[in-house]
């Protein structure tokens, strides 16, 4: 195996949207609202009954979709959650440490104006194990075009995820 290019490999996309950032905060982090406004995560549920949500070491899954028909269910374990500003969380790879995640996503909520709110939203991929990793590992010869791909996917799916959000503001 070469270098890691995988790790570290991240997206960040920023998009003003109408609405407080308390308003946004209550929708970014009730995540069994996401399949309304994702065109990745198609569902996903809380899925521990020890933490109140959204807190840190809550559990949730979600269930994504991608192209070319492949599914997968994730586990995940939020790591930051401070109110009307930053919602984060860890997805976990199969051996299921939240220190080794497959990646790491995060909202940040800034004011913007009286009723908007600057939303930016991260991707970090983790050390952990991901189906970019593995196919970057059986692959290496096209592993940055793969990774390069999955990037641009994430970076069209983020926004148009936070403008759905921003749609959705009552």
């Amino acid at each position: 195996m070469g270098q890691d290019i995988v790790t570290g490999a991240s997206v960040e996309v920023s998009v003003e949207v109408t609405g407080t950032p308390p308003q946004i905060w209550d929708l970014v982090t009730d995540v069994t609202r996401i399949g309304e406004w994702s065109p990745e995560c198609v569902d996903a549920w809380w899925s521990d009954a020890e933490h109140e949500f959204p807190t840190i070491g809550a559990r949730f899954e979600g269930h994504n979709r991608y192209p070319g028909g492949f599914e997968a269910t994730a586990q995940c374990v939020v790591t930051e959650a401070s109110r009307a500003d930053t919602f984060t969380w860890v997805v976990l790879d199969s051996d299921e440490l939240v220190d080794r995640p497959g990646s790491t996503w995060s909202y940040q909520l800034a004011p913007s104006g009286p009723d908007t709110t600057m939303v930016t939203h991260r991707f970090v991929h983790g050390p952990g194990m991901t189906g970019v990793r593995s196919g970057a590992d059986s692959n290496p010869e096209n592993a940055q075009q793969m990774v390069d791909a999955r990037l641009a996917l994430l970076r069209k799916n983020m926004t148009q995820t936070i403008e759905a959000i921003g749609r959705s503001v009552n």
